[in-house]
């Protein structure tokens, strides 16, 4: 369906989500974040906005309206672990990314977890990357339920996926 279409119940939107290929055409896109507090980030396909759950209520709370990724920032968030493991043009990139750190401000940040790394970056600006490895030529993020969402989520909030 298109943004904004009325989905009246959960089967309008579970038959929205499996019409066509649902690698290619996602309707929602989210997640939750457990830290000091819970966060929800959810997309519906036009803006994106955050609710935080209050534990005295139970219920979530809509305390981030439409979130925008800052057109600049200073996280690069990269396992450098796997930083000999990367092809060339990842490295000359990683590089140069390190060689300005001083400069702009630019900083590592990089949790391990797709989501605290990607809600990190959407908050703050930057870029996320996972790139592929020697050993994981196509690298290990699944397209379907974690680069689509994510790269829906950050589309959705002025940036790029």
């Amino acid at each position: 369906p298109a943004p904004g279409t009325d989905l009246k119940n959960k089967n309008d939107l579970a038959a929205a989500f499996l019409q066509g290929d649902a690698s290619r055409t996602l309707v929602a896109a989210g997640y939750c974040l457990y830290s000091a507090s819970t966060v929800l980030v959810l997309t519906m396909g036009s803006g994106v906005d955050g609710f935080t759950l209050d534990p005295d209520t139970g219920r979530f709370l809509h305390t981030h309206p439409d979130i925008r990724i800052p057109s600049s920032g200073p996280i690069y968030s990269f396992n450098e672990a796997n930083y000999r493991d990367f092809d060339q043009p990842v490295q000359r990139y990683l590089t140069s990314l390190k060689q300005m750190q001083s400069k702009r401000g630019i900083t590592a940040r990089y949790m391990g977890a797709l989501v605290a790394d990607t809600h990190n970056v959407l908050m703050n600006g930057g870029i996320y990357g996972y790139p592929a490895t020697f050993s994981n030529r196509q690298g290990k993020l699944r397209l379907l339920y974690e680069s689509n969402p994510m790269a829906m989520i950050m589309e959705q909030a002025g940036g790029a996926g």
